[in-house]
């Protein structure tokens, strides 16, 4: 297992315009972000999927460039549009094909269970729809622990996996969590919550360190899709189920078993954690690199959760050095 750190270098040594992770108002959000995004000039498509567990359902995608497949996975609150800076410079050397995974974004919202298994079969399936089977692939958050759960089941899923700040560990509050929403009508509520007033909850529950990168034009992007009963309902089932600190041991227990047999991970795979994280403790990532031999465990300074956003000129070097091998 190999780990090592990585600077935040270039454009982003620059004045911060707040303090670390301090959430700037509402009512203070520019309409669009102060830094220029290639997002608008991704092609965008949208693809008929028969599914197994979600049934027949629209996925919306986004691509750019015209090299070999790199498939990217993005995490809970998010959509395709979480890799706006990371498009334009993967796409370079890679055709990039970014979903919004099904239950958000544009995609479709179907009433089904939102388990983690449920997902990384959907990903399986959505993978060999598109003919990428074998690709690499870079996941973020929910995105990346759901390419592992798919890689120990279809080893030949991808090429090579990147995992940016995965969650994975039963810490408290995810119990906390599927406790109450275990609870009769508690998802219903929560609908109710974010139905309200979704897209000041994107705002409040999607951290960067720096704050000042966000935008109304973010906030409608990743609100507008929880605008909707479907919409709610979707986010309250990720809650309630993707998240689960139940699966998450199973995972684990599974990860210790293979570990115990002498199995090592059967590609290549760089975990990529921040040093701050008020979304996923950073201990996760040397707990789940202990359990993954043959990993690479890379820390970002002065990034965060979403480092793809954050810090995307030291995200993007450590991915590419990755990428070549």
């Amino acid at each position: 297992m190999k780990t090592s750190k990585v600077m935040a270098t270039g454009a982003e040594e620059r004045i911060e315009r707040t303090a670390p992770f301090r959430a700037l108002p509402f009512e203070a959000l520019p309409e669009r972000p102060r830094l220029a995004h290639a997002f608008e000039r991704t092609r965008a498509r949208d693809i008929v999927l028969d599914s197994a567990r979600f049934g027949r359902h629209r996925v919306h995608l986004r691509e750019l460039g015209e090299g070999p497949p790199l498939l990217l996975v993005h995490g809970l609150m998010t959509s395709s549009y979480s890799f706006r800076y990371a498009f334009e410079p993967l796409a370079k050397h890679h055709r990039v094909i970014a979903p919004d995974l099904v239950g958000t974004g544009r995609s479709d919202k179907p009433d089904r269970p939102y388990t983690p298994e449920a997902l990384a079969h959907w990903l399986s399936e959505l993978v060999q729809a598109l003919g990428i089977q074998g690709a690499p692939a870079i996941g973020n958050s929910l995105g990346g622990y759901l390419c592992l759960q798919l890689l120990f089941h279809e080893p030949k899923a991808f090429s090579r996996l990147v995992c940016v700040h995965p969650p994975g560990w039963p810490e408290p509050r995810l119990w906390a969590l599927e406790s109450l929403l275990s609870l009769p009508g508690m998802r219903s509520l929560l609908a109710r919550i974010v139905l309200r007033d979704p897209l000041r909850w994107a705002h409040k529950n999607v951290h960067y360190r720096d704050e000042s990168l966000k935008s109304l034009e973010e906030a409608r992007e990743y609100g507008e899709p929880l605008s909707t009963e479907e919409g709610a309902r979707a986010f309250a089932r990720y809650l309630g189920e993707a998240v689960s600190a139940k699966a998450m041991r199973r995972f684990l227990r599974e990860l210790d078993e293979r570990k115990a047999r002498g199995e090592k991970v059967p590609i290549p795979l760089l975990l990529l954690y921040a040093d701050e994280d008020p979304m996923v403790p950073p201990s996760v990532g040397p707990k789940l690199h202990a359990r993954l031999p043959g990993s690479q465990l890379e820390w970002l300074t002065e990034s965060s959760h979403f480092a793809h956003v954050d810090t995307p000129e030291s995200f993007l070097n450590a991915v590419a050095a990755f990428l070549k091998g």
